[in-house]
């Protein structure tokens, strides 16, 4: 193993210490109570925050229970209840077409493996990754959204842009069984201190071992 992977894995055991002790509450944000809710939430939550997702799932798990129920209705309504949300057209289309794989060939249940969450329209390896680790337990991958991306190449973990050669990065020196922890400490971190436009590295417990620090 070469010594500047070494390295990296050394830093990400340092990074991971630090955040626990500042973000011990890191979890995923958008609300669920079973693996379909996450993936319609999910889905939803592209270009849009969590907490307005949320405010939507509120009423709309109430009126949609099953696979079956988004599958069924019809596509002008299910637009009308995500209205508030960007690209709610496309979201909704993408949410019925799923559904309806869901149920015809998986008999309702959301898949469980990557290869057949892939194959939902609207789902992309970050979605896939946000269900089966937090819905499942299943550790197929990791997930790298805007704050995960954006992190991983500020802390010198990755020089790649596209999501998936981050992952394949990230993959290499995060223990497999921080995966799931290490993407919610820096997505909570990402929101709270190292924000895109205005990064607070005064305050920030990683400014000594950040390449991009500001201190």
């Amino acid at each position: 193993m070469s010594s500047r992977k070494n390295e990296l894995k050394s830093r990400v055991l340092e990074i991971i210490n630090l955040l626990e002790k500042v973000h011990p509450d890191a979890k995923l944000a958008l609300k669920w109570s079973n693996p379909l809710e996450l993936l319609i939430a999910t889905v939803l939550s592209a270009q849009t925050t969590d907490e307005r997702v949320n405010r939507v799932t509120e009423s709309l798990f109430k009126r949609y229970r099953t696979a079956e129920d988004y599958a069924n209705t019809d596509l002008e309504e299910l637009e009308h209840h995500i209205k508030s949300l960007t690209f709610y057209r496309a979201k909704a289309k993408n949410i019925k077409e799923a559904c309806r794989i869901i149920v015809e060939e998986y008999n309702g249940e959301v898949p469980r493996t990557m290869k057949n969450l892939l194959r939902l329209p609207g789902v992309a390896r970050k979605t896939a990754n946000v269900v089966l680790s937090n819905a499942y337990g299943i550790m197929e991958g990791m997930i790298v959204d805007t704050h995960v991306k954006r992190l991983s190449q500020k802390l010198g973990l990755t020089e790649e842009e596209d999501p998936e050669k981050i992952e394949r990065d990230l993959i290499e020196i995060v223990p497999k069984d921080k995966w799931l922890r290490f993407a919610d400490l820096l997505i909570f971190h990402g929101r709270r201190i190292c924000t895109a436009k205005d990064p607070k590295c005064g305050e920030c417990v990683l400014n000594k071992i950040c390449p991009s620090s500001l201190i």
